[in-house]
């Protein structure tokens, strides 16, 4: 999997507007995962520290970039949604701050694709990271569903009867 990080980067600022105002810059994308960095200035809360809402943003952002890209590499054109997610923040943000979500175990991605395969729409669980200053800061875990071409042909079903 080979991917132009700015082609990828310019997707992002042009499809999900948020990720252009939080500065998102992609630093990583490739069979390890996807890893997504944010500065300080533009997601700064009360008590100049990043604020949570912007943290979590990037976490979900992360997850669904690693889901999108790697779909977008096997010709499956799809749209991702996010269903629910956690997250848990362990310190403070104090200066820019990094999201790297991992790829999924292989036996949990090819469930994944012959759902969609088979049903037009599949779900999957992936897990994230958050960092500041080089240490783990936060900790991610999101439910995304993806619609086949069909289902997302025919409009975005309900993600709660997948």
């Amino acid at each position: 999997m080979t991917t132009d990080l700015a082609a990828l980067e310019a997707y992002l600022h042009t499809h999900i507007p948020l990720s252009r105002a939080m500065e998102v810059a992609v630093v990583q994308a490739d069979a390890e995962g996807v890893r997504l960095r944010a500065p300080l200035g533009p997601n700064i809360n009360h008590r100049d520290t990043i604020f949570g809402g912007s943290a979590s943003a990037l976490a979900i952002l992360a997850g669904w970039t690693l889901i999108h890209t790697r779909l977008r590499d096997n010709a499956h054109p799809s749209r991702i949604v996010i269903q629910r997610n956690t997250i848990e923040y362990s310190r403070p943000l104090p200066g820019d701050f990094e999201a790297f979500c991992p790829a999924p175990a292989p036996e949990s991605w090819e469930r994944f694709l012959r759902s969609l395969r088979r049903r037009g729409r599949a779900r999957i669980q992936v897990h994230a990271e958050l960092y500041g200053e080089g240490e783990v800061a936060g900790s991610f875990e999101g439910a995304y569903v993806a619609f086949g071409e069909r289902a997302a042909r025919a409009g975005i079903p309900d993600p709660g009867t997948v």
